[in-house]
């Protein structure tokens, strides 16, 4: 299993970093290891003073596929879920700012929430799904995914040009603006469409 993920997927999140608008996606992978066990807590690194969340919508592969056309792309996934990318923002900045990659920022152990998986059939329209995270009770994030700028079956079509998609990969779809840092006994919830899908407690 590998994690694909998109960055700069959101108009708002990119002005709020102040990055550059990309001419195509963003993509970037984390390792199977850096997935949070289910049910444990997230231990925040000692290497960083500065993990923010991104909370995220997420697609299930359900079977190998290759240069995937975009009008092919509903028949190879079945669910939907949602997900945190956590980032070590200091480390990112630092690795940025001297044109390395980002892995160390993205892909340490437990940097990778995946919530409960949904059925897509649940949801009339997948380019318009609310959802949002919750910082002890407060709304920090809130996205659609008509906000995208490219959609989830634009995305399986462009990165199954680079790498075959397996049975098993997960795709993280872009954070929306919002995203901030996260401090010991924060207790974080995400919801899609109204539905919890996944709490973490920090540590």
């Amino acid at each position: 299993m590998k994690l694909i993920c998109i960055g700069r997927n959101y108009t708002d999140h990119i002005t709020e970093l102040q990055n550059e608008r990309p001419s195509e996606p963003v993509v970037f992978i984390k390792p199977d290891s850096s997935v949070l066990p289910k049910q444990q807590d997230f231990y925040i690194p000692d290497f960083s003073d500065d993990i923010h969340y991104e909370v995220e919508v997420l697609v299930k592969i359900k079977k190998v596929g290759k240069h995937i056309a975009q009008k092919f792309a509903p028949s190879y996934y079945d669910e939907i879920g949602l997900g945190i990318d956590f980032t070590a923002r200091d480390l990112q900045a630092q690795l940025k700012s001297k044109g390395l990659p980002w892995e160390k920022a993205k892909g340490f152990d437990g940097a990778a929430v995946i919530g409960k998986w949904l059925p897509k059939n649940n949801f009339k329209n997948l380019n318009n799904l609310n959802f949002n995270l919750k910082k002890n009770e407060e709304i920090v994030q809130e996205g659609n995914t008509s906000l995208m700028l490219w959609k989830i079956d634009e995305i399986i079509s462009y990165v199954s040009t680079f790498f075959m998609l397996k049975k098993g990969d997960v795709i993280f779809t872009g954070t929306p603006a919002g995203v901030g840092k996260v401090s010991a006994n924060d207790y974080l919830r995400g919801s899609l469409e109204g539905e919890e899908l996944f709490t973490v407690k920090i540590k």
